[in-house]
């Protein structure tokens, strides 16, 4: 049997925007990284900018609530018009429950390849996921980072973006899961892609994905 869900979790400089699309094109599943937070924005009618702010990968936004956000008084989803009444604040944890929500929808509906968002943990107890971690040494993610980021960002440009993403990521998954998610029981592959070429991990992952 093959996994028809594969979940990403990856660091800043790890190549997980890179491996993902990589590996759903190989096993012909969507990849589902920015229209987590798309999808949501529009089911709890706020703006993207501030659902933005609540992502797993963001620098803020953690411990405070959706509130003040630009309402949307109506838009689609799905094929379906979503309402929100006006002046609904919405918790953070409920901005998290509707993000797991669309995490269980994509593996009912079919499966994909889910980066980010402590998938996961989300889907832990799926016998059809494959969970995967990519992480390296700060050092080399750092150079991983410079080397595929715009032409001429400062390097401690480069090293703050590193260390506010990586905070970020792990504060996610420890404020609402209670787990590290450098934490190596939580996946079946941990792969070092600092030193991993991206074309040997991806045929890592796809082997495992379609071995399990």
């Amino acid at each position: 049997m093959s996994a028809r869900v594969v979940t990403i979790s990856a660091t800043f400089g790890a190549g997980g925007a890179v491996l993902g699309p990589a590996v759903a094109a190989r096993l012909g599943l969507p990849f589902v990284d920015r229209a987590i937070p798309v999808a949501v924005a529009a089911e709890i009618g706020c703006s993207l900018e501030e659902a933005l702010a609540h992502d797993g990968r963001a620098e803020s936004g953690l411990g405070r609530v959706l509130a003040g956000a630009a309402r949307l008084p109506g838009v689609s989803f799905g094929g379906m018009d979503v309402h929100v009444p006006d002046q609904v604040i919405v918790p953070e944890e409920e901005f998290v429950a509707r993000t797991e929500q669309i995490i269980a929808r994509t593996a009912d509906a079919g499966g994909g390849v889910l980066l980010g968002r402590a998938a996961a943990l989300v889907l832990a107890d799926r016998g059809d996921a494959l969970h995967v971690r990519l992480d390296g040494p700060r050092a080399r993610r750092l150079e991983r980072a410079a080397a595929t980021g715009p032409d001429g960002t400062p390097q401690r440009e480069v090293e703050r973006m590193l260390d506010a993403n990586d905070r970020a990521r792990a504060a996610y998954v420890k404020h609402f899961y209670g787990a590290d998610p450098a934490d190596p029981r939580l996946y079946h592959l941990v792969i070092d892609t600092t030193r991993v070429p991206e074309p040997a991990a991806v045929e890592i992952i796809v082997t495992a994905a379609r071995a399990v």
